[in-house]
């Protein structure tokens, strides 16, 4: 079969949009690939496609582990079979799934990065005697140049190194890439030869506003209610500032929820459920948020604090107007915000001798001399550790990263662990000492039937798993296990998420202890070069946005937009045929007329869509037929 007519078969579709085909047709000559495509620009055909004509597995590396689960239950919705692999899941589904795999059961096998190293998968992948590709998705993470470099990424070039049937074609995939970031991913996924297909990053129908404020809640407010139709995304900084701006919203009259890596993956579903189904209209995050999300009618994402850099503005921008129809993209600025951006270089990037004595604080917390403990891993309490050494959170972190990346430690922020439990109790004093109710036994006896061992050691269970088998739902399993804890019948450590240091090499003397330029000086001159860049685009009054964006990624534009907010300013009158600016014109008029005073707050109360109040207030202002001093306005009545 032709690759069009699979996808007349499995999608219905009676074309490729952009360059999918080119994309397609170069994976099936067996070259190695990289395809730049903005969001929404239809990648997942790119890949799903060929996996169906060729043979064997095509394993698909992505880090978004909600966006896996979703493309694998619309493959198998198609009939087409598929499975994922990825943190979370029980041992034995693993296997099961890699057994599969290695039986030629798949089409395609979706694999988190963190996966790749783990014994189980290396050992059933050098059994895989049928790969037919390997696609990256998000492949701007593999390189030290992106915005979201991840360490576990650099794990894919060693994976094909492994397959028994010989070198595979890899098809690297993403929406956010500058020049440097392009070849860096091809050199570090092994291209025989350079070979990259792009889209135009343009957006035609993603208007870019910048707005410099004072009051960014406020400002969300005027624009949400400017902007009444369709779904909208708020990003902010920290957890703290979703929670407090969700509840602003909701108190003037915006539904409105949110969403950081802090809420369990039961909660984190719920909320994105409920904003998905429309019933709440706005969605207050970090950046934790919306990878992978495919939300059609997003017609704001409003940034509360300005980004690191314009790669992460660029994807987290683009998932408003996916359906086509006009849309705002609008940042929210104020000068504290650009010394706040500065600072992060030195948080990000400390003096190398803060670095070493990180190392060393380490060394004496863990109890690690000289020369030990490689290859162990520990715990590690970050606050426990700030608190006693007396640093701070922020800066330990960073140079924990950077003992990381140069190789001295193994460091995972959240590393995730299963809850575990063992029997304190021996099994004939269980009853007799403690008097269970019903549910409490039931869930009892299913552990003891489900993990052989209790009463021994230690043993991970899953709290999903029990309420399978019991029938009662997760909370309560998780309530009956804490109180068999609080009454001393078991030791019950919960699901939780913790950085752990593991020693890649064993500890040196922390003299000898140095950075490599492409870990530290180089990088930290990228970082600086990245807030620069994205300084300029919020302060530029003379671009267009959309033109700047463009060129950021080496795209050449030869034209405005004509309807950012910098093209908007530029012009002098309202367009002839604006009937809407015109009308705004008419009903500020008639509003002022009244003869009391008025503050500029009143006008943005009227019934008029912001943006088009916007112009229709500098049109007035320039043509001298609005007077505002301070935060007064009225009309001229020269």
């Amino acid at each position: 079969m032709k690759p069009l007519d699979i996808l007349k078969e499995y999608w219905g579709y009676d074309s490729f949009r952009g360059i999918q085909s080119d994309i397609i047709e170069s994976v099936l000559n067996g070259h190695d690939t990289l395809g730049l495509m903005p969001t929404g620009g239809g990648k997942s055909i790119c890949f799903q496609v060929p996996a169906l004509m060729r043979d064997g597995v095509c394993i698909v590396v992505t880090p978004l582990i909600s966006l896996m689960k979703d493309q694998v239950q619309q493959l198998k919705n198609r009939g087409i079979k598929a499975e994922a692999v990825y943190s979370g899941m029980m041992r034995e589904d693993i296997v099961r799934v890699l057994d599969n795999a290695v039986l030629g059961g798949y089409k395609l096998l979706y694999v988190s990065p963190e996966r790749l190293s783990t014994e189980i998968f290396l050992a059933k992948l050098a059994r895989m005697r049928q790969v037919s590709m390997i696609v990256v998705d998000e492949a701007h993470c593999i390189s030290q140049w992106g915005y979201d470099f991840r360490p576990s990424y650099l794990q894919i070039a060693k994976m094909r190194n492994l397959l028994p049937n010989g070198d595979v074609p890899v098809l690297a995939l993403t929406a956010t890439a500058t020049p440097k970031v392009v070849d860096d991913i091809q050199e570090r996924l092994g291209f025989k030869e350079k070979n990259v297909f792009s889209m135009s990053f343009e957006r035609k129908n993603l208007i870019y506003v910048v707005r410099e404020t004072e009051d960014r809640a406020g400002e969300i407010l005027h624009i949400l209610q400017g902007v009444p139709n369709g779904s909208a995304i708020v990003y902010t900084r920290t957890r703290q500032q979703t929670v407090e701006v969700a509840r602003f919203l909701e108190e003037n009259g915006i539904t409105a929820s949110n969403y950081h890596a802090g809420l369990t993956d039961a909660e984190k579903d719920y909320r994105q459920i409920n904003w998905t189904k429309n019933r709440v209209r706005v969605m207050v995050a970090t950046n934790a948020f919306g990878m992978g999300i495919d939300k059609p009618d997003v017609r704001l994402v409003i940034h509360f604090n300005m980004p690191d850099s314009l790669e992460a503005y660029f994807q987290e921008a683009g998932r408003a107007g996916r359906d086509g129809k006009t849309s705002y993209a609008v940042l929210l600025y104020n000068h504290q915000d650009l010394k706040t951006l500065n600072r992060r270089v030195p948080e990000t990037y400390p003096d190398l001798d803060y670095v070493k004595q990180t190392y060393e604080n380490v060394a004496y917390f863990l109890q690690v001399g000289v020369g030990e403990a490689f290859g162990r891993t520990f715990y590690f309490p970050m606050e426990t550790f700030c608190r006693r050494f007396h640093q701070f959170p922020v800066q330990t972190n960073a140079a924990l990263q950077l003992l990381n990346n140069a190789g001295y430690l193994e460091y995972h922020e959240e590393q995730e662990f299963k809850s575990a439990l063992h029997f304190i109790l021996r099994k004939e004093e269980l009853y007799r000492i403690y008097e269970t109710d019903e549910e409490s036994d039931l869930v009892i006896q299913t552990i003891l039937r489900t993990y052989p061992g209790v009463f021994a050691n230690f043993v991970y269970i899953e709290e999903t798993n029990l309420s399978h088998l019991t029938g009662l739902s997760v909370e309560r399993v998780y309530q009956i296990l804490k109180d068999l804890h609080h009454h001393r019948i078991i030791d019950f450590i919960p699901h939780r998420k913790t950085p752990t240091v593991g020693y890649a090499v064993a500890r040196v003397d922390t003299e000898l202890i140095t950075l490599p330029p492409m870990v530290y000086e180089d990088r930290k001159a990228d970082f600086q070069q990245r807030i620069d860049e994205i300084a300029h685009y919020v302060t530029s009054t003379d671009t267009c946005r959309s033109r700047m964006l463009l060129q950021y990624f080496g795209e050449k534009s030869s034209h405005d937009c004509g309807q950012c907010d910098v093209c908007l300013a530029k012009k002098k009158t309202p367009v002839s045929h604006d009937e809407d600016v015109k009308e705004a014109i008419q009903t500020i008029t008639s509003f002022l007329q009244d003869g009391k005073e008025h503050q500029l707050t009143d006008l943005k109360a009227l019934p008029v869509k912001t943006f088009v109040l916007d112009e229709a207030i500098r049109y007035m202002v320039e043509e001298e037929l609005l007077v505002i001093q301070g935060m007064e306005v009225s009309l001229n009545s020269q």
